[in-house]
């Protein structure tokens, strides 16, 4: 009898467990929408015509602007190295997060934030691009304390892409 009940008892403790949905996706949609229309209302009030970036023909919500296209026909890869200098700024509220002056990093396109990745390949060698990213492309909801980022921040990228290496 007392098996009976134990059984029982771990199966209605299991199935009150399966009550609670944690529905990551729906959370993620949710929040990317939030963005994508904080974004565009922000475009609009500055009077910025940007792009969009699709992934393989689904529109991702970041946005985009080439100040200077540059030069060059490379072709970008996961692989490919990039030399840049950036200016990371939050968008709600402008404040300057990270940004290069005298020296310019390089890094491993397939090793960046996810906005980057779909993003800098808009431009060329030696151009200049500025990157609305939603907060998913960039560090989601994980707060970034270290540089002073929150939870779910919209990121706003000036870069030049000073050198490109395949």
């Amino acid at each position: 009898m007392n098996r009976i009940f134990l059984v029982l008892l771990l199966f209605c403790a299991a199935l009150s467990g399966c009550s609670k949905s944690n529905d990551v996706v729906a959370q993620v949609a949710a929040q990317q929408a939030k963005d994508v229309a904080i974004i565009q209302d922000y475009l609009q009030s500055k009077n910025i015509t940007a792009s969009s970036v699709d992934s393989a023909g689904v529109s991702t919500g970041i946005y985009y602007t080439i100040d200077t296209l540059g030069t060059g026909n490379d072709l970008f890869t996961s692989s490919t190295q990039v030399t840049v200098g950036y200016t990371g700024r939050l968008l709600s509220t402008g404040a300057i997060f990270a940004q290069t002056e005298t020296f310019h990093p390089s890094f491993v396109l397939g090793q960046v934030i996810r906005g980057w990745q779909l993003g800098i390949p808009k431009c060329k060698k030696g151009g200049t691009i500025t990157l609305y990213l939603p907060s998913h492309y960039a560090y989601g909801p994980y707060p970034q304390t270290q540089i002073g980022l929150p939870a779910n921040a919209i990121l706003i990228f000036d870069i030049t892409l000073y050198n490109i290496t395949n």
